[in-house]
This record gives structure tokens, sequence and C-alpha cells, in this order.
């Protein structure tokens, strides 16, 4: 109720001061070097989390690639962790180490992530640095190369399939279990969410079988794999996917809120296991959407009772070790689709809805810039509710104005913020997305 209460109330006018404010602490972003004074606020933090305020809009790809390169030549990051699924994300990341049999080229790499939405990592920009990465990590030790994972929950089927390979040929004694699983969900066919329905009608769901399998694959001392000493590490990731996806399938057709906190705080917990795995020295880079990787206490996402990865990596690592950097745009195109399965598109963003943090950032600079939130450079009004733009894989800009403003504490949520001024979308490895007059018909299903 109090987040309808934002939305309907009348807004509350910027003054002259925070505009002005906002101008003076805006630096403008126009190459690499620009980043230079956030690579210093980011200095030694153990992690840093770089988000999106679409998942669909190109600049916000090539600065976090930008931004991640520096950190890993200039502050010796160890991984790249995204918002995507682990078993796809894992073969990008044996591809970048040069692992035997790892594909031909990022492409042919990327084009293999099948599961709408496929433009979010099978991309242009995200090709690119991937090549980089693989570049990068060539002629160095398998310690020290650069790795690229995916921190997401929804992979329940393939993570389950990717645990019987491994136990076939690592621990064949344990293969009950990880078959007993299998059994347990083969009646859904891959499909989340006939499973989730039928936790609601039938008492008996796969929970049981689920917490089994991971504590039979935690007891297996670590076995050194194909691909050295992840291989048993690989093999518990992929169970741990298996049982919190079957948490989240369950809580979701309950409560949003469940569901939500069920996925960030798997995204949390793995991207604890990466740092642990990369040792002492280990050092973090995440790419995610704003939604997770701000500090929801200073949105209304508190109010319901929901937690973000941002907020749990202050909460556990230390607020001076984690950086939150979040990424905006006012105006331009994105790729989106009008529901969920659909066919992508090329989508209008709309201006910043008036009195949000994009009408304000535009008005104070009309350019893109990069804002690092200090202590007492901005008024107290900055620390008020406005809202803040969140756009999903799913999107209809005719109502852009309505329902896509998180009610936010800027310079709270965030450490830091890159705002494009006027944006474009992203570009997809599959097919070319088609233009919102275009007919779906030219599009086969769930592209």
């Amino acid at each position: 109720m109090a987040r309808l209460r934002r939305i309907i109330e009348p807004r509350t006018r910027a003054t002259p001061d925070l505009v002005a404010a906002l101008r003076a602490l805006a630096r403008p972003l126009r190459s690499s070097a620009d980043l230079d004074p956030l690579i210093e606020r980011i200095g030694g933090a153990r992690c840093a989390l770089l988000g999106e305020a679409t998942h669909g809009t190109r600049e916000f790809y090539t600065w976090r690639a930008a931004l991640s390169r520096r950190l890993i030549v200039e502050a010796g990051a160890s991984f790249i962790a995204v918002e995507g699924d682990w078993p796809d994300c894992y073969r990008v990341n044996r591809y970048v180490k040069g692992y035997a049999d790892a594909g031909s080229s990022a492409r042919a790499v990327l084009r293999a992530f099948d599961r709408w939405p496929t433009w979010m990592w099978a991309n242009e920009e995200v090709a690119d640095l991937v090549e980089w990465l693989r570049r990068h990590n060539e002629g160095r030790p398998e310690e020290q190369r650069v790795g690229f994972y995916g921190l997401d929950v929804y992979s329940l089927w393939d993570s389950l399939r990717e645990v019987m390979r491994y136990l076939e040929g690592a621990a064949p004694d344990a293969l009950p279990a990880a078959r007993r699983a299998l059994r347990c969900f083969e009646p859904y066919a891959d499909d989340a969410q006939e499973y989730a329905r039928a936790t609601v009608l039938v008492p008996e769901s796969c929970q049981a079988e689920a917490v089994k399998l991971l504590a039979e694959v935690r007891k297996r001392a670590p076995e050194f794999g194909a691909d050295g000493r992840d291989g048993h590490f690989v093999a518990e990731q992929n169970a741990l996917v298996v049982k919190n996806a079957e948490a989240y399938y369950r809580a979701m057709v309950r409560s949003d809120t469940a569901s939500w906190n069920v996925r960030d705080g798997h995204m949390a917990d793995t991207l604890d296991r990466l740092i642990e795995q990369h040792g002492p020295r280990g050092r973090a880079i995440v790419w995610a959407h704003n939604t997770h990787i701000g500090d929801a206490r200073f949105t209304d996402m508190a109010e319901r009772g929901e937690v973000s990865l941002g907020q749990l990596a202050r909460e556990r690592h230390g607020e001076e070790r984690v950086a939150l950097v979040a990424f905006g745009a006012h105006r331009g195109t994105v790729i989106a689709a009008r529901a969920w399965d659909a066919p992508m598109e090329v989508m209008r963003l709309p201006v910043g809805r008036p009195e949000s943090w994009e009408d304000l950032l535009h008005e104070a600079g009309g350019r893109d810039q990069l804002l690092i939130f200090e202590p007492g450079r901005l008024p107290e009004e900055s620390l008020a509710w406005r809202g803040h733009r969140a756009v999903g894989v799913v999107y209809h800009p005719e109502y852009d104005g309505y329902g896509n403003y998180v009610p936010t504490v800027l310079p709270r949520r965030y450490d830091a913020l890159l705002f494009v001024d006027e944006s474009q979308a992203v570009r997809p490895l599959h097919l070319a997305p088609r233009a919102e007059k275009e007919p779906p018909e030219t599009y086969p299903s769930g592209v």
C-alpha cells in the first residue's frame, strides 16, 4: 500500500538546489579514462557489483565491460559473475580459461544460450568481452585466469543433468540419490511452472530429494576432474541450484516476496562460494539488474520484506569492502518483450518520468555522466524517496510511468551511478529483434 501511495500521490518537486548539486557532482562520461574516479572509489573492495536499469541497453553492457577490464588489469579482479544460469555460464568460463573442447569462439559458445531471454547474455557486447577475457588469460597459470560464472537459480533441470554426468564419472555410488531426484522431477518435463503449480495441489514435493542430493554431493571428498580443482566445486554448485530452484518454484506460487528472497539469497550464497573458492585475495565483479545489486533497504522493497544481493553483500562483507554501481538512462531504445517467452523487440525507452531521478539527472546535465555519492555532497532532499526506473525483460513502454519506477533513496541505495542520456538497444547474437511494428510471425517461437 505504501508503494501505491507513492505512485499516485503528487510527486515532490525537486528544488533548484538539488539539481545544481547533482550537476556539480556529475563528471562527464566519454571514454574509459573517465572511469578513473570510479576505479579509485572501488579501490580495494572485495566485490564490485555493476547494475543495469534494463536487460537490453547496449551502453550498460559496454560501460560494464570497460569497467570490468580495468578492474581485472589494474585491481586484480578474479572473476565476473552474472545474472545468468550456472551451466551456460560455466561453458563460457571453460572457453575463457582455454579448456579443451571449450568451443571455437565466444559467439559459438554464447549462441548455445537458448533459454529465454536469450539476448541477456547472447549478444555482441558480451561476446566482445568474452573474447577479451580469453586473450587476457592466454599463457597465465590456471589459478590466475579470470573466470566467468552464473549466479542465478533458474537452471533446475540443466543443473540436475550436470550433477548426474559428474557422478557417473567421479562417484557412481552416489548416483541413486541423483536418480531419485531425477525421477521426482521427471513428470514435469522441464516445465518449472507446472512443477510450481503441482506443489499447491499435491502436498508432496521434490524438496526432500533435492536436499538429499546436495548432501550426497557435499559429503564426497573434492575430486579433481577434467577441469582441475573445479570439478567437485561445479558439481556441488549445480546441486545447490537444484535445491534452491526447487525452493524458488515452490515459493513462487505462494509469495512473490518469499521467491524473490530465495533467488537473491541464492545469488549471494553463490557469490560467497566463488569468493571463497578464489582464496583470500579473490575479488569479484558482478553484473546484474539494479534491483539486485542495489541495497533494498533504501527502496520500498524493504517494506515488503524483500532483500537484495547488494544488501546481503554489504551485510556479509562490510560496506567498505563492497561497491554498488548503478546504471540508468533518460531515453532511447531497448530490447525487451511484451510477455514472458514472447519475441524480443526493439522498443522505445520513453523520457524519464517527471520528478524521477532520471528526469533530474537529465535536467542537471543532459549528457552521459558519472556520479560518485559521497557524504555531504548532496542536500538533505536527496535522501527523499524518488522514482528510479527499472525495466525487466517484459516491458510495455506505453505504461512506463506507472509501474517501472522503484521509490529510491539514490545516494544510499548505491555508491555510484553511470547515467546515459540517450541509449541504444543491445545487439543480440540470435535473430535480429523485430521493430515494434513488425509482425511476430516473422520469428520462430521462443526466441
